[in-house]
């Protein structure tokens, strides 16, 4: 009930920001863009997908190095699909990835082991691109003001975003799920579903332990590559204020990137962020000197590409779920004749 309240709310509030500006204007500055314009917007979120993608692809243990890259690539758009369009704080499609590893001989164990690692990699990674945005926005922007207030508490937020990250990764090296599962005893709370599975949460703790010991280079690569992704946000601003008629600077773009990101982190409990999301890229714009219209256009045209990215996601779940679900019944049906 909360969730469809706060998306009710952040609906309300993007139609008010919208009437606030003007629709008309936000659509003379969107007329000026055309079908080729738009798919050039396309082209950093197809490279940040695909970047993304092997930086998972590093994670993974040795059962799935025959898989192809397409079908890695086309199973992450599918869990990240799921991520965006349930209120399950982007986690949701983690399991499913698991799931649909599993589907081509990668043991759940080792799937589990890999989107845990990833989803470690892709944060840690996103928090040094906050810290790069927070960085360059005291330099172009300046830290006088309310500019500069803003600034300062959001450094102060990825600071401690940065410590529980650092436990995690402490915990993770030490067993995460054995951990929990020995604190909930201790508290006297016994959950019937790990109970059953304390031997597979055991094999998931050293599998991870395992890749933190012996594949750091990995661990890096994975780290790097998902930078690289989050970089490809920072192009994305950049093409986007570009077609709005400018000006474009990369240091900006890279500091609106990356505290966008900030704010669509720190609005997760809304379901997509909605209205959030845009109120908050209006007023980091107008931060950096451009107009309202711009800021709405550019929040916007982002709803845009996720719309997109939440159809191709759609279709890849269809298409690698129908294969999991013909190579599930694939073996059922040879057991039985085997039978």
């Amino acid at each position: 009930m909360l969730k469809i309240f706060l998306l009710f709310v952040g609906l309300l509030t993007l139609v008010l920001i919208v009437w606030h500006i003007g629709l008309g204007r936000i659509y003379a500055a969107a007329a000026q863009l055309g079908p080729v314009a738009l798919l050039v917007l396309l082209i950093p979120s197809v490279i940040m997908y695909i970047v993304e993608a092997y930086g998972w692809k590093v994670t993974l243990g040795p059962s799935a190095k025959d898989i192809p890259f397409w079908r890695v690539l086309a199973i992450r758009t599918a869990g990240e699909v799921v991520n965006m369009t349930t209120p399950a704080a982007y986690v949701g499609g983690e399991p499913l990835k698991a799931y649909l590893l599993k589907k081509h001989h990668v043991p759940i164990v080792e799937g589990l082991a890999s989107v845990i690692i990833a989803k470690t990699t892709m944060t840690i990674a996103e928090v040094l691109f906050i810290l790069l945005g927070i960085a360059l926005a005291f330099w172009t922007v300046g830290a006088d003001g309310s500019s500069g207030q803003t600034v300062v508490a959001a450094l102060l937020s990825v600071g401690l975003l940065l410590f529980g990250i650092a436990a995690f990764v402490f915990v993770q090296q030490r067993g995460l799920f054995t951990w929990l599962l020995e604190l909930l005893r201790k508290i006297g709370l016994k959950i019937a579903y790990l109970e059953a599975r304390e031997e597979k949460l055991r094999s998931l703790d050293r599998t991870i332990l395992e890749f933190y010991r012996h594949k750091r280079p990995a661990f890096y690569s994975s780290t790097g590559l998902y930078f690289l992704g989050w970089m490809a946000e920072a192009l994305e601003v950049y093409v986007i204020i570009y077609y709005l008629g400018g000006p474009a600077m990369a240091l900006s773009a890279i500091s609106i990137g990356a505290l966008s990101v900030f704010i669509k982190g720190g609005t997760f409990f809304i379901p997509g962020s909605l209205g959030a999301q845009d109120g908050g890229n209006v007023l980091l714009l107008s931060a950096f000197g451009y107009s309202d219209v711009t800021g709405i256009t550019f929040a916007l045209l982002r709803r845009f590409r996720e719309l997109v990215w939440i159809g191709l996601g759609l279709l890849c779940l269809a298409l690698v779920g129908g294969r999991a679900a013909a190579i599930q019944e694939g073996r059922t049906h040879d057991s039985g004749n085997g039978s």
